[in-house]
């Protein structure tokens, strides 16, 4: 079997995010979170549980094992009993997200997805972040809107918490004193300059940053010949 690529190691990281979750509604949004939901479903979380995203919750394979109705779905968002990972057009070192539009949100230069359900995300149950391409144009200084909200904005909100965002570079989180983001590990191959050049903000450095947790052999072949076979992650990360 050959070495893990970079993607499987993205795949790792986002699995990472719901360890030690338990029994919580796991909700990953992209290729790659999705894998890494699975995965995780299938080795170290399987009190995890998968939604079709619809009305039923599903096995890693994607059948029926329970019904989700939607009235029952909102009282997990709103009780901290879900884990949302969702993507970030911008991001900043509070971890503040923006998915609605690029510059003055009164005339914006740039229309994105809205705002949809990122702050009942944020402020209700832990939110994770995935970012494949890590760029100063993603990890912002200020975000042009707020939707995710960060840990600058949350006080007093009971279940906001945001475990984790990962990149096609690295491991983020926010385990600094002012809640600021962090540089909790590289992905192999890269180097703590190259995440700095690539952030658009001061980003805490630990004097020793581990590398990402490389994945097992039982891992590998669950991602390559049960989750996703078909090479997915590939397409969103390169090798």
């Amino acid at each position: 079997m050959t070495g893990p690529t970079r993607a499987e190691y993205c795949v790792i990281a986002c699995a990472e995010a719901w360890r030690d979750d338990g029994e919580v509604l796991a909700s990953p949004m992209g290729p790659i979170p999705s894998i890494g939901a699975r995965l995780a479903r299938l080795t170290f979380a399987p009190d995890l549980l998968l939604t079709d995203g619809e009305a039923l919750l599903v096995r890693p394979d994607g059948t029926p094992e329970g019904w989700l109705p939607y009235r029952e779905h909102l009282a997990w968002v709103t009780g901290g009993r879900r884990h949302v990972m969702m993507g970030a057009s911008q991001i900043d070192r509070f971890g503040n997200q923006n998915i609605s539009c690029i510059g003055d949100w009164e005339r914006p230069g740039r229309q994105l997805l809205g705002v949809r359900g990122a702050p009942v995300n944020t402020l209700n149950n832990p939110t994770s972040y995935w970012i494949p391409r890590h760029s100063r144009r993603v990890f912002v200084e200020r975000v042009d809107m707020v939707c995710g909200v960060g840990y600058d904005r949350a006080a007093g909100a009971r279940y906001h918490r945001i475990p984790r965002v990962v990149s096609n570079l690295g491991v983020f989180d926010f385990a600094t004193p002012d809640r600021s983001m962090r540089l909790a590990s590289l992905h192999p191959g890269v180097t703590v300059e190259q995440v700095r050049q690539a952030t658009g903000f001061e980003l805490t450095v630990p004097d020793e940053v581990p590398a990402t947790r490389e994945p097992t052999g039982e891992e590998l072949r669950l991602i390559r010949e049960v989750v996703d076979p078909a090479g997915a992650r590939a397409r969103e990360v390169a090798a």
